[in-house]
């Protein structure tokens, strides 16, 4: 009996994590790249908001040359740890300028929980809001930048956070007015589990 369930674990492992990959959040993986899971059209506006209590924890873009080097985008959440508590206040952040390099987090100690972004023809580019919440009085530490997404422009990108510890604050972003595309690096940071009287660390 014992020899045969260590002979099946492997294979419901397996199973588990194809399901919900490191920390048990299910993320579809859009793997035909056809219309169907993107939040926009290309050279179409959008504004995506993850539920109440929950923040960005992957993003995934197409990028097309033919429909004015644009991208679809697809997002994904999940809940905060329970030491987060609710969100005490959300709000949008500033518009960060289609066709110009641009580094932005959250003010007042949020964290990322939704984008806002409109196309504009005579840029071929977007601008960009992040949608932030705030958390009590929780405080940003270690923090770190992610590598580039996507590694060259114009390929696709899939960023995923697999560490539960860490909460996305921001990005900064490079834009090439030669390939007409954006690289991301995304501000990830762990918050404290007590209070703490700075408001924008």
């Amino acid at each position: 009996m014992g020899l045969a369930l260590l002979w099946l674990l492997p294979s419901m492992l397996a199973v588990a994590w194809g399901q919900y990959g490191d920390y048990g959040y299910p993320y579809q993986q859009y793997h035909d790249y056809g219309d169907d899971g993107w939040v926009n059209l290309n050279r179409q506006g959008f504004s995506y908001q993850c539920p109440h209590g929950q923040v960005v924890v992957a993003v995934r873009s197409i990028f097309s040359k033919k429909e004015g080097s644009d991208r679809q985008w697809n997002y994904a959440c999940m809940p905060t740890s329970q030491s987060l508590g609710e969100p005490t206040e959300c709000w949008w952040e500033e518009i960060n300028r289609a066709g110009m390099e641009w580094y932005q987090t959250c003010s007042n100690n949020g964290l990322v929980s939704g984008f806002q972004s409109r196309y504009f023809e005579s840029v071929l580019d977007r601008e960009w809001q992040f949608y932030c919440c705030r958390y009590s009085k929780r405080c940003p530490y270690s923090c770190w930048l992610t590598t580039e997404y996507p590694g060259h422009y114009g390929e696709d990108m899939d960023m995923i956070s697999y560490d539960y510890d860490y909460y996305m604050r921001g990005a900064t972003t490079t834009f090439s007015a030669v390939e007409r595309d954006r690289q991301w690096k995304f501000i990830m940071c762990r918050m404290t589990t007590y209070d703490c009287e700075f408001e924008n660390v």
